[in-house]
Order: C-alpha cells, then structure tokens, then sequence
C-alpha cells in the first residue's frame, strides 16, 4: 500500500474532524458554564480549544506546501490531537466524562493511515492517556442548590452526553472509514488502468520491433525477386502466357516494396496528416478510404445524427483503427452491414452491426488482446491495434453480441470543444 501518497488527504480529512470536534467541545462548554452553571477552569479549556483551532489553521496552510507531507509528520499532528483532548478531558471530568471516546479517533485514523508502528505508538499514547486520566482529574460538580438530586442531575448530564458523544463519533467513524475506502478504491482504479497501459505500451512495443525488424529484412528477398523477375522475362522473351504472369509478379514485388516504404515513413506522414475535423467529414473520409479498399463490400447507407457540428481530431492510425473494424464487420458476414453515427455533447458513437455468428463467450472477455482472434485466420492483432490507437485518441471500442444475432461494435470518440494544437 502506498501510504505516502494517502497522507496528505488524510490531514485534510483530520482536519475537518479538528473543526467539528471544536465546535462541538465549544458549544458544550459554552452550555455547562453558563446554561447549568458548572464549576469549570473556562479560561484553560477555551485556551486549549483555542490551541487546537491554531494547529488545524496550521495544518490547513501546511496543505498548500509544495513540500511532501511525511508519515512521521502526520504522526506528530495525530499525537497533537491526543495532547489536546487530554487537556479537554483532565479539565472535564476525566474518564468519566462521555466524551471520552474522542481518544479513540486519532487511533482509528492511525490505524487507516499509518504504517503499523506508528499506529502501535498511537495506541500506546491513547491506552496511557487513558489510564492517566482514570486517577488524574478535576471532577464535574454542579452548584449546590440544597436539594438531594445533585447525583441524579449528574447521571442525566453523563447519559445525555453519553447518547450525544455516540451519535457524533458514529457519524465522524462513518464518514471517515468510507471517505478513505472511496479514496483506496479510487487509487486501486487509477492504478489498474496505469498497469494495463503500461502492458499495452510494452505490448505495441513488442509488435512496432518485430514490424520494424521484418521490414529490413524484407528488403533483401524482395530485391533479389526484382533481379531475378527481370533476368526470367529476358529468358523468356517470346512466351507472351509467362510475360503476363511475370509482369503481375514483378508489380506485386514493386507493391511490397512500396509498403516498406510507407511503412518507414508512417511517423512523418502521421505528424503531417493529424489534424482536426467536422466528424462529418471525418466519417466520410473513412467510409470513402474503405470503399476503395474493400469494392465488394455490402452495407447500407450510414445513418447520421449528429448535434451540431462536432469535431474531432483525424489521424492515420485513428482513420485505420475505423477501418480494421469496418474490415471485420464485413468479414464476419455477406449480408449487408448497418452503421450509425450519431453523437452528444461530449462524445461520437460509431455503431456497426453485422450478420455474422457473433462473439464466442469464451473469447468475449479476451478481445482487445494481442493474438485473440474470432476468425479461422489471422493474427489477432488487429483489435489490439484499434483499441489501442483509440485508447490514445481518448475513444474506446466495445463489441456485444446483439440480441437479434450477429456482432454490434460501438467506438466512442471525444469531441474536440476547443481548437487543438497538432499533437494529442
């Protein structure tokens, strides 16, 4: 567990306790003092009310440091706040006083904040402060008015403290435990998405080497094709049957080659490329690209709702992330595939539904990772790829079986509110 990182919201939420705490204490001293007119040392409690309001201000200011906030550090605050309601206590009854339990607080926050052996030292203070206070204090008395139910009036004043220091301490326990669970939970997320990020990073890594290191080896076989090619239709002048063959091969090996080369200048053509767009013309451009890659495929006419005029930001990954699904969409059935666009104030939802078996169970949980593919053939690296490429856009991709059969793929895109800088 990372305690450091907890500790200066742990001081923020001590310190709101501090404020309740002080405006409780104050308001029951102000109510014994002057409403039952209880012989106290009003001057001391209030200086030392007036103390612990100093250090909560303290503390607040410390907040806005710049400087890290240590463990050892938030242990001296916790043993501050003991040393305070000691001198509440000893001035108010000692144990006998129902607010007694407010020694257990620092613990219960120690022991959800700290490391174990200053949560150790923190229950040592509070079980010896305790045990103090059990022979050393000055006792709540009421004035003496003649009558014989001074001892009754005082068992009525401890109950209803008693019921009032329960209600407060189940509150400030309640409030506290759930906010740093809420908080745990939100770390844990914060820290789950870190790993799987840092998995999917290592991953593309692990896919751009070994893309990087078959494009220079490929330059070798494919110059050796292009030499012998050449010297075959030399031989081979006069048969026109295996000219024909030769010349496909020849443009085949020249369209390989062309590859490599996009391929090696994929960054600069990115960098180039990458620029904001209406969404509309955005979906245009990629239906328009896929159409001229895919002639055979069948789909119906998209079906646009868009509020406003949204706009998006437009790069060469992002445009292919679109078409790997619009290529497995088309793969997975002949029948003609539905795709929606519509869109929000926050965000563009990109739907496609095709015909086809749908996604094994077996596999639903496991798309999006490398080498997991619902086809006979194939890598399985190509809805890696996408939801990576939109992971970094901000999008995400979600495939569902739908309920009348087939695959419904769903890609949420931001909308860009403000004009962007080149770069995401």
């Amino acid at each position: 567990m990372n305690y450091t990182s907890n500790t200066r919201h742990q001081l923020l939420q001590l310190s709101y306790i501090r404020t309740v705490t002080i405006f409780g204490q104050s308001g029951l001293l102000l109510y014994l003092f002057f409403g039952l007119h209880v012989s106290l040392n009003f001057w001391l409690i209030a200086f030392a009310l007036l103390a612990m309001a100093l250090l909560n201000l303290l503390s607040l200011l410390r907040l806005n440091s710049p400087l890290p906030l240590t463990q050892l550090e938030f242990f001296f605050q916790l043993v501050a706040d003991i040393a305070f309601y000691v001198c509440l206590l000893y001035q108010m009854g000692g144990v006998g006083n129902p607010f007694s339990a407010l020694l257990l607080i620092p613990l219960i926050i120690s022991a959800t904040s700290l490391q174990r052996q200053y949560t150790w030292l923190t229950a040592l203070f509070v079980t010896l402060s305790y045990t103090l206070l059990m022979r050393f204090f000055i006792p709540i008395t009421l004035p003496d008015t003649g009558h014989q139910h001074q001892a009754a009036a005082l068992l009525n004043l401890h109950l209803i403290g008693m019921w009032i220091n329960f209600i407060l301490t189940t509150i400030l326990i309640t409030w506290f435990v759930v906010n740093i669970r809420e908080n745990l939970q939100r770390q844990e997320h914060k820290l789950k998405q870190a790993r799987e990020s840092n998995l999917r990073n290592q991953q593309l890594l692990s896919l751009a080497t070994m893309a990087a290191g078959t494009a220079h080896e490929m330059g070798t076989p494919l110059a050796t094709m292009r030499v012998l090619l050449h010297e075959m239709k030399l031989d081979h002048s006069d048969d026109s049957e295996l000219l024909d063959d030769i010349d496909i091969l020849q443009s085949q090996v020249e369209n390989c080659a062309d590859r490599l080369k996009q391929l090696a200048e994929s960054v600069r053509q990115e960098q180039q490329e990458s620029r904001a767009l209406p969404a509309k013309q955005f979906f245009d451009e990629i239906m328009d690209r896929w159409q001229l890659m895919r002639p055979t495929a069948h789909f119906n006419p998209p079906v646009i709702h868009l509020t406003g005029e949204p706009t998006v930001f437009s790069s060469i990954p992002l445009q292919q992330a679109f078409i790997n699904l619009l290529n497995n969409a088309a793969d997975a059935s002949d029948q003609p595939l539905q795709i929606e666009v519509s869109s929000d104030s926050q965000q563009i939802l990109f739907t496609i539904r095709d015909q086809g078996p749908g996604i094994p169970l077996e596999q639903a949980e496991k798309l999006g990772s490398p080498f997991i593919t619902t086809k006979g053939k194939g890598l399985g690296i190509g809805l890696f790829l996408t939801a990576s490429a939109l992971d970094s856009y901000g999008g995400e991709v979600c495939l569902f079986n739908h309920p009348q059969g087939g695959t419904l793929t769903e890609v949420k895109l931001p909308i860009i509110n403000e004009n962007p800088q080149n770069g995401h």
